[in-house]
């Protein structure tokens, strides 16, 4: 097969043959063509990698919310849907921020003793601590001073 081509040139005169172009104007020829082609390419990779990262921020949204939900889903056999399961919301002792005193003694995880009628919270080897009948104990001083109370002076 022969590499000919068809030029027109300013007067409207169609030309063919491969002796119109020389060899230098032939390999710019394929370079524009190949930049062309490179750029094309690049192109459609840009718009790609623009619409995978729109579909990357909205995977990571939809899951941050599925998450956030209290259900739980429950794998079933093959032909039947998952299931909805609501996880228990029973929090331990360790985790809150206070706890009613038993007797007015505080357990090892909430040493903090508070009494809500002075509003004063003694720490452990404190003046007062040992003689104190506790309303409630606190994790740390920082839970006892956001529920408003203030530390014991002695």
């Amino acid at each position: 097969m022969r590499n000919s081509f068809i030029i027109s040139d300013t007067y409207g005169r169609r030309r063919t043959g491969r002796s119109q172009l020389t060899s230098e104007s032939r390999a710019r020829l394929h370079t524009i063509e190949e930049v062309a082609i490179v750029r094309g390419f690049m192109k459609r990779m840009l718009k790609l990698g623009f619409l995978a990262g729109v579909g990357y921020a909205a995977w990571r949204y939809f899951e941050r919310q599925r998450s956030a939900s209290s259900v739980d889903w429950e794998p079933q056999p093959f032909p039947y849907p998952p299931q909805p399961r609501a996880e228990s919301t029973t929090v331990s002792a360790d985790d809150q921020a206070w706890v009613e005193a038993a007797d007015g003694t505080c357990p090892v995880t909430h040493p903090v003793k508070a009494k809500l009628s002075s509003k004063i919270f003694h720490l452990p080897g404190g003046l007062n601590y040992d003689r104190t009948k506790a309303d409630r104990c606190y994790r740390d001083p920082a839970a006892a001073e956001a529920d408003g109370l203030r530390k014991a002076a002695r």
